[in-house]
C-alpha cells in the first residue's frame, strides 16, 4: 500500500498537459526568483537605512565631542544645551552618554530622564563601535567612540562617548519599504505569470491545431495534415504525413494484391477444371498452370510485402547485401561458371529496408544470371542525391522492354520465372518513388538501371 502512492502520484504527474507543466514550472521559478530578489532587496535596503542611521549617530557623537570639556580638576564639563534638540527632550528617542573612565563619572543627556538606556561604557581609544542593543525600553541602534582627552599639565583622560537611538524609526522605515516592495513584487509576479500564460497559449497554439487536424484525420474528415506550421513543427507534420501516406499505400497494396491474386487465379483454376475431363493432357496442363499460379503468387506477395519509401528506416550498408546475393547466385548457377563483378564502395549507405534491398538486388541479379552467357556486372553508386544500381549481362538482351515488366509475359518459357522477378522489382522501385529502366549493356546483353531518390 505504501509503495502504490508514489507510483500513483507519478502517473498523475505524467498526465499533466504540456501547458500545465510549463505554467507550473514557470510559476515555481517565478516565485523562487521573486522571493530571492525580494529578500536581497529588503536586506540591501535595511543595510542602507541602518548605515544612514549610524551616520547620524556618528554626527551626534562628534557633536558631543565638540561640547565636552575637562576642568582643572579633570572633571567632565558638558554644556547646558546642545545643538541637537532631541537630546534636551525627555523620551525623544535619541539618548547620549559621556563616561569619564578615570574618575568614574557619567554624563547623560536630558532625554534619558526616567530611562536606563544600555549605553556602551567600555570602548577602546580610537575605536568606533556600531551595534543593535536591547534594553528595558526596547531595541536601540548604538554608536560609541573611545577617545583620550589631553588637558594642560596632565596625561589626559579617557572618555567614552555613546549615542543611542530607538529602533522605532528604523523599523517604521524598513516596514514601509517591505510592504511596498512585496506589494509591487507580488503584482509584478502576477502580471508576469499572466503574461507567461498568454505567451504559452500563443506558443502552443500550433500544437493544438495539429491535435485537431489529427482528430479530423482519425474521423476521416481529411486525408493529411494540411495547415502551415512553424519550422519546429513543420518537420513533425511532414513526417506524420509521410507515415500516413505510407500506411495508406501499404493498405492499398495489400487490398490490390488480394484482389489481383483472386482475379489472376481464376483462369488457371478454370483451365485445371477443364483439364479434368481430358486425362491425357492433365499432367502437362497441371504442371503448366501450377507454374503460372506460382509466378502469380510470387509477384503479388512481392508487391504486398514491399516496405516502400523508408524515410524512417536506418541506413543500410549496401556492399554486404550485394556481396551476399552475388555469392548465393554463384552457387545457384555454378554450372554456368559465371564471372560476377561487383563495383560498390564499402561505405555506401542508404535508407532502405534490408528485405527490400535483398528483393531488389536479388531479382535483378538473378534475372541477369539466368540470361548471361559468361559474366554479370553489378555497380552501385551515389550521384546527385540518388542511389544508382546498374546490373548488366552478356546474354541475348531484352527484345521488348515494356512487356518484360508485365506479370504474364515471359521472354522464354524455358527459363522459369523470367519476367516475374523484374515485375516485382518494378513495383518495388515505384513504391520508393524511383525509376527502373531496361536497356542494352556494353557487352551486348541486357542492362537494368534502378534510380532511387533520397527518402
Amino acid at each position: 500500500m505504501t509503495q502504490a502512492r508514489p507510483d500513483a502520484l507519478g502517473m498523475n504527474g505524467d498526465r499533466l498537459s504540456i501547458r500545465a507543466r510549463l505554467i507550473l514550472g514557470a510559476a515555481v521559478v517565478l516565485v523562487a526568483f521573486m522571493a530571492v530578489a525580494g529578500v536581497a532587496l529588503q536586506k540591501a535596503h535595511a543595510d542602507g537605512v541602518r548605515a544612514a542611521h549610524y551616520a547620524r549617530l556618528q554626527s551626534t557623537v562628534y557633536l558631543l565631542l565638540a561640547g565636552a570639556e575637562l576642568d582643572a580638576a579633570g572633571a567632565l564639563v558638558m554644556p547646558a544645551e546642545l545643538a541637537e534638540p532631541r537630546l534636551s527632550l525627555p523620551g525623544s528617542g535619541l539618548y547620549a552618554s559621556v563616561v569619564n573612565v578615570a574618575r568614574g563619572e557619567t554624563w547623560q543627556s536630558v532625554s534619558t530622564l526616567g530611562l536606563s538606556p544600555p549605553f556602551d561604557r567600555d570602548v577602546p581609544v580610537g575605536e568606533w563601535r556600531y551595534d543593535t542593543v536591547r534594553g528595558a525600553g526596547g531595541t536601540y541602534l548604538s554608536a560609541s567612540y573611545g577617545v583620550r582627552w589631553a588637558g594642560q599639565g596632565r596625561n589626559g583622560a579617557r572618555l567614552v562617548l555613546s549615542v543611542l537611538e530607538g529602533s522605532a524609526a528604523f523599523d517604521r522605515e524598513t516596514g514601509v519599504f517591505q510592504r511596498t516592495l512585496w506589494a509591487w513584487l507580488g503584482g509584478a509576479g502576477l502580471l508576469l505569470l499572466l503574461s507567461q500564460t498568454a505567451l504559452l497559449h500563443w506558443g502552443l497554439r500550433p500544437l493544438q491545431r495539429v491535435a485537431r487536424e489529427i482528430r479530423r484525420i482519425e474521423h476521416g474528415e481529411q486525408a493529411q495534415v494540411q495547415g502551415r506550421y512553424p519550422s519546429e513543427i513543420a518537420a513533425l507534420t511532414g513526417n506524420l504525413n509521410t507515415l500516413i501516406k505510407q500506411e495508406r499505400v501499404r493498405q492499398t497494396r495489400y487490398k490490390e494484391a488480394l484482389s489481383y491474386l483472386a482475379h489472376s487465379l481464376k483462369t488457371p483454376l478454370a483451365v485445371l477444371r477443364t483439364a479434368l475431363a481430358q486425362p491425357a493432357q492433365l499432367p502437362a496442363t497441371v504442371a503448366e498452370q501450377v507454374s503460372r499460379m506460382d509466378h502469380i503468387v510470387q509477384h503479388q506477395l512481392g508487391r504486398a510485402g514491399a516496405s516502400g519509401a523508408a524515410r524512417f528506416a536506418p541506413y543500410l550498408a549496401l556492399a554486404p547485401v550485394a556481396a551476399r546475393v552475388r555469392d548465393s547466385l554463384a552457387k545457384v548457377y555454378a554450372d554456368k561458371a559465371l564471372a560476377f563483378t561487383l563495383d560498390c564502395v564499402p561505405d555506401l549507405n542508404w535508407r532502405l529496408d534490408e528485405g527490400d534491398a535483398f528483393e531488389m538486388l536479388g531479382n535483378v541479379m538473378d534475372n541477369a544470371a539466368k540470361w548471361a552467357s559468361h559474366r554479370v556486372g553489378v555497380r552501385l553508386w551515389r550521384e546527385e542525391g540518388a542511389l544508382h544500381i546498374r546490373v548488366q549481362d552478356d546474354g541475348p538482351g531484352f527484345t521488348d522492354t515494356q512487356a518484360v515488366l508485365q506479370l504474364h509475359v515471359r521472354m522464354d518459357e524455358k527459363v522459369p520465372g523470367h519476367g516475374v522477378g523484374l515485375a516485382v522489382v518494378n513495383d518495388l522501385v515505384a513504391s520508393h518513388e524511383g525509376t527502373l529502366t531496361l536497356g542494352a549493356s556494353a557487352w551486348g546483353g541486357g542492362q537494368v538501371d534502378v534510380v532511387l531518390p533520397s527518402a
